[in-house]
């Protein structure tokens, strides 16, 4: 039975691809992005300890030279990830793929499927694969939310049971994804226009970092590349928010709803016919 390490599950979710969602989150990612929203995701737990000592409701404990958790008496306040220096979790749980149907039953009447995210969850995909063919069964949907570096082209299993995915195109210029990312960007323009082909491209996204990156051009020529493909791939343009990142590492801030407005305005001159400002 495959197993994948998780981060977390959030049993209902609007946000990550259509209708309610149940979102898996998996441990670990091949990027290192400087405004990283949940930098906990990037590593595996090395069992420093720094956060057992840290926990003000004694959830975590270290025997044998491993950090255990207590998830019955963890008060989810994160005091773990706020001092971790590994940009990790000591909360996370290896789960075989019979343990997530469990939690997807659970709530099976309310959704219309599945998301995987991560991390990057594509760095798992075996689980992935024998998760996806257990959903199907189901008459579920599944959606995968990634960064788009992993080559998908020869993935051929995967694509097969997966429906839809998500890509972030963090950067459309190849220097500046290096910068931002620390790696370019060929392969992910690749997949993007790969799932177009076949049809199962749900999804793109660009965050917008004022000081960082060169919004206006992202922007600008991520929505050319949408409208080449096909206009109506879902085009989300998202505001940077100084929340759970590394503030040490960014010198920025919260664009204006003028400035998202615009390139809104500037995506849809451009051809694009689906776009969600957030």
């Amino acid at each position: 039975m495959e197993q994948a390490l998780i981060n977390k599950i959030i049993p209902f979710s609007s946000v990550d691809g259509p209708g309610n969602r149940l979102a898996i989150f998996l441990q670990g990612c091949n990027l290192n992005c400087l405004y990283c929203h949940n930098p906990e995701t990037i590593n595996i737990c090395i069992h420093c300890g720094i956060c057992v000592k840290n926990c003000p409701y004694k959830a975590l404990s270290f025997t044998n030279k491993e950090v255990i958790w207590n998830k019955s008496l963890c008060m989810e306040c994160d005091s773990c990830i706020k001092v971790c220096p590994n940009y990790s979790s000591p909360k996370t749980l290896v789960m075989d793929v019979n343990d997530i149907l469990k939690e997807i039953n659970k709530v099976k009447p309310f959704i219309s499927g599945i998301t995987i995210s991560g991390g990057e969850c594509t760095l798992q995909s075996k689980f992935l694969i024998s998760l996806f063919k257990e959903v199907k069964n189901l008459g579920l949907t599944s959606f995968l939310d990634t960064n788009g570096f992993i080559s998908l082209q020869n993935q051929k299993e995967l694509i097969k049971y997966m429906d839809m995915a998500m890509v972030d195109l963090k950067s459309y210029d190849s220097k500046e994804h290096k910068n931002l990312t620390g790696v370019d960007n060929k392969t992910v323009i690749s997949n993007i226009k790969y799932l177009s082909q076949i049809n199962k491209l749900y999804e793109i996204r660009t965050v917008i970092v004022p000081n960082i990156l060169n919004n206006c051009h992202n922007v600008d020529m991520t929505s050319r590349l949408i409208a080449s493909l096909n206009p109506n791939i879902r085009y989300k343009i998202i505001k940077y928010r100084p929340l759970g990142v590394r503030h040490e590492l960014i010198n920025s801030y919260s664009p204006s709803d003028d400035v998202m407005n615009n390139l809104g305005t500037l995506a849809t001159k451009n051809g694009c016919k689906n776009i969600i400002l957030i």
